[in-house]
């Protein structure tokens, strides 16, 4: 198990993803490169267009110091991208160890949503379900709910956030799969559940199609004690 054998108290994308594909969840698939012909190779590999996304355990936050790249349609672009990304962390977070990029299958549109946890110090794990992608720290429309999750608890959390009807299907867009993402709710709970060494996670930008949903990026603090 990646959690039990951790040696850092941050996990990287790639090792997120690997323990939420433990448990049902649906994610991109990353590919790690170490070079940037090493990127360009796993993008043709894979098939353009590509997301490359900078992997340090140092750098949590990717997006904020220029480390994430979208839409890259060609050789070229990976190129260009890869540079930018080096550079972005060398100016950004001076000192972060890198092991690469990600470079993984861009996924398709849906709306963007987030799950979350974090500790409460009474009460122990809550799980946050709500909008995501950019949006989820300016319109802070999301709903708590402490673990372990019911199915009434998970249905109700849903349908809480104002974003609810976008979830139905709003002025012509289509619905998304709501019994999907109760359930995902409740693996995310379990998963919670069965490693208490998980101290915050979050799965932000949640995908979500009329047909499942995809993890597209993903992040898990340990407690600090348990990777010693």
């Amino acid at each position: 198990r990646i959690i039990k054998t951790a040696s850092s108290p941050v996990l990287d994308e790639i090792q997120c993803k690997k323990v939420m594909k433990e448990y049902g969840i649906n994610v991109t698939k990353p590919v790690l490169a170490g070079s940037k012909e090493d990127a360009i190779d796993a993008a043709r590999r894979m098939g353009y267009p590509v997301v490359m996304k900078i992997v340090s355990p140092q750098i949590t936050h990717k997006s904020d110091i220029g480390g994430v790249k979208v839409g890259l349609k060609s050789d070229a672009d990976v190129k260009k991208a890869y540079k930018d990304i080096m550079k972005a962390a060398e100016e950004n977070a001076p000192g972060a160890v890198i092991d690469g990029v990600s470079v993984q299958k861009m996924a398709g549109k849906g709306l963007e949503l987030v799950i979350g946890m974090s500790k409460e110090s009474q009460f122990g794990p809550m799980i946050m379900f709500g909008l995501g992608g950019t949006l989820v720290e300016i319109l802070k429309d999301v709903a708590f709910r402490f673990v372990p999750l019911t199915g009434q608890d998970a249905r109700e959390m849903i349908r809480q956030v104002k974003a609810y009807r976008l979830l139905e299907g709003y002025r012509g867009q289509p619905p998304v799969d709501i019994k999907h993402l109760e359930e995902l709710l409740l693996k995310v709970s379990r998963m919670i559940e069965e490693n208490p060494e998980i101290k915050e996670m979050d799965i932000n930008p949640l995908i979500a199609y009329e047909k499942g949903a995809v993890a597209v990026d993903a992040r898990i603090i340990l407690e600090p004690d348990a990777f010693k």
